[in-house]
């Protein structure tokens, strides 16, 4: 690592045991640290406002407020620290709700340690992770049956004909190498087609890229999978 400055870490869950090993494993990590701990989503919300950290793991019941909202609220709030959620299950709404409210990332608690990590360093790094089991299945099944209206940039803002490529190709899992690939572009342009992308949008990541995907229509369930969505 270094000289490079540590991931800095909020743990935000509700039950002493887990945050507390979630803490030792962070803080096993040379390249992360843990700079606070919640208990409740409204102590989340405070402590990413005094703190600034690079990213929260968030539990999704706790009391006082929810993680969804209390990840809704960070969000808003700050463009700098990311969220990565953490829940026992792995229902169609905690996973929809949760990229919508600008999570980076969503993981079940059952993940192993080691991918965990991997997780928490992919996310910090820009990047956008959806747990294996979170597929566009799930959430082009929830885009249908809640009817959610979509956000206001999403729904105003025309794309054109390559960045709908280039978003569709996103929201398949491509990395830029292999949407460069595809459409015969430079890596170099195909960063540029992102970079508008989520400015246009309006968006965080790549996570909220996939969102607008599911949500316009762009991509329906087959020929999606749910995974690292790389850089």
């Amino acid at each position: 690592m270094g000289d490079a400055v540590p991931v800095r870490i909020v743990v935000a869950d509700d039950q002493d045991l887990l945050r507390g090993s979630l803490r030792m494993l962070m803080d096993g990590d040379p390249g992360l640290t843990v700079v606070g701990e919640a208990r409740t989503g409204r102590e989340a919300v405070d402590l990413a406002a005094r703190l600034q950290p690079d990213l929260v793991l968030m539990d999704v019941r706790m009391p006082e407020m929810d993680g969804l909202a209390a990840t809704r609220e960070i969000c808003v709030a700050t463009s700098h620290t990311r969220v990565v959620v953490l829940t026992m299950f792995d229902l169609d709404d905690y996973v929809y709700g949760a990229l919508r409210a600008g999570a980076s990332g969503f993981l079940l608690k059952n993940t192993a340690p080691e991918e965990l990590l991997r997780a928490v360093h992919v996310v910090a790094d820009g990047q956008a992770l959806l747990a294996p089991e979170v597929t566009g299945r799930l959430i082009a099944h929830v885009v249908r049956e809640r009817d959610a209206p979509a956000p206001a940039a999403w729904a105003r803002t025309p794309l054109t004909p390559r960045e709908r490529e280039v978003v569709t190709l996103i929201a398949r899992g491509l990395s830029n190498a292999d949407i460069a690939e595809r459409l015969t572009l430079s890596r170099a342009t195909v960063k540029t087609y992102v970079s508008r992308l989520l400015t246009k949008l309006d968006a965080r990541d790549r996570a909220q890229l996939v969102v607008f995907a599911y949500e316009s229509g762009l991509v329906r369930a087959s020929g999606a999978r749910g995974d690292v969505l790389p850089g």
